[in-house]
């Protein structure tokens, strides 16, 4: 379905004649997911490939932060989570976790301004305690500044692991008192870190990987997965553009039938 009249916002997302414009014409603007979420992989690669530090890769994806939320608020997206660093990342050698730190910081109170201008609310979710002071004082002003912003709800999963999700989650629930007999899915989901969001409709990994990571593991149950062979530091709108067209071209039946599924009639053998 082709759209008809792009926003203002909208129409400065490709130019004239370009692919992204191709790709952009092929979406139906109200069918668009309400939450996406992104795996953020190949900023070593990257480097590698050209012979450079590994910390010159995750320099090089701030590029692609700026430009994937930029585009998701001009979109009109609801929600986007972006796996910025895992639990398991502190494993790295402590010169590349301070860089990475370092970096974090940089990003925040460099795009603040953007953030407030495009109407982006800004969160962090994970253990945020096991951050650096430092570090929890900029993610705070910015969580601050963009509170009462209305537009896309940017989360940057930051010392953050699905299973620690969870478990975080139980110890909230038993320490409210929870009655097990009276426990819902939807009860148990308000007390995961994400509890005032929508679940993803659409996860995108980036360089080709084919695994989860530890990632929204309750929230993604019945997200589309689009992985595509981009290294994070290279991607950009027109990846942003192939994951949402790809995603509009999907059978969502969340374990259900389709109407002409359940019309069809057996074969003639096993009729009366």
């Amino acid at each position: 379905m082709k759209n008809e009249k792009l926003s203002a916002d909208q129409s400065e997302l490709a130019r004239p004649g370009s692919l992204e414009e191709e790709l952009l014409q092929r979406l139906d603007l109200g069918r668009l997911p309400t939450h996406v979420a992104i795996i953020m992989d190949g900023n070593g690669r990257w480097a590698r490939k050209r012979r450079l530090p590994r910390v010159a890769g995750h320099r090089a994806g701030i590029k692609s932060v700026r430009e994937t939320v930029e585009v998701s608020a001009r979109l009109g997206l609801g929600v986007l989570t972006l796996y910025a660093f895992s639990q398991e990342n502190w494993k790295r050698p402590r010169a590349e976790v301070d860089t990475l730190m370092g970096l974090l910081k940089e990003y925040v109170r460099k795009e603040l301004d953007t953030l407030m201008r495009n109407n982006i609310r800004f969160r962090v979710i994970g253990r945020i305690g096991d951050l650096a002071d430092s570090v929890q004082g900029e993610l705070t002003r910015a969580e601050e500044a963009t509170a009462k912003n209305t537009g896309l709800l940017f989360n940057i999963a930051l010392s953050y692991g699905g299973r620690a999700e969870i478990v975080d989650a139980c110890r909230s629930l038993l320490r409210s008192g929870q009655d097990p007999d009276d426990l819902t899915e939807e009860l148990f989901g308000k007390r995961l870190y994400t509890g005032d969001c929508p679940d993803p409709d659409l996860m995108v990994r980036t360089s080709g990987e084919m695994r989860v990571s530890n990632f929204l593991l309750w929230q993604i149950a019945y997200a589309e997965i689009h992985v595509t062979e981009t290294l994070w530091p290279d991607f950009r709108r027109r990846h942003i553009f192939e994951a949402l067209v790809d995603f509009q071209n999907r059978e969502r039946r969340y374990g259900g039938l389709n109407p002409d599924e359940g019309t069809v009639k057996p074969p003639a053998a096993l009729r009366g």
